[in-house]
């Protein structure tokens, strides 16, 4: 039960950073991070926000990490069984509620398997 809590955990703060609509390009290294940088900011959100996961609101830092983060770290985890567990809604609902605007038809996640978060 825990791992499966880790699991969904870690795809929460997947869609959330996927989701973001207004992403802040790195400069350095051509405007990609590094897989360490990339590392580093899903531990920092993981850290942040996994309250979340257990029901909990989103905290000042959980928001602000939301908006701070770069999509493109945690788009290539994200995979239909991952959305499924989340639940779109829900994670629309958490970034909406920390002022982040997200774009209807913004699709994001494996190469192979794009996901599509449209809502109304």
């Amino acid at each position: 039960m825990e791992r499966r809590c880790a699991w969904a955990f870690m795809m929460l703060l997947g869609m959330t950073m996927v989701i973001l609509g207004e992403v802040t390009m790195v400069h350095a290294n051509g405007g990609q991070l590094s897989p360490s940088q990339c590392n580093s900011e899903r531990q920092l959100l993981t850290n942040a926000c996994r309250p979340v996961v257990f029901g909990q609101p989103a905290t000042p830092v959980c928001c602000q990490r939301v908006r701070i983060s770069h999509f493109e770290c945690i788009c290539p985890m994200f995979t239909p069984k991952l959305a499924s567990i989340l639940g779109v809604h829900r994670v629309i609902k958490l970034l909406q509620g920390c002022g982040r605007r997200v774009p209807r038809h913004f699709k994001c996640g494996m190469a192979y398997d794009p996901l599509e978060l449209a809502y109304l």
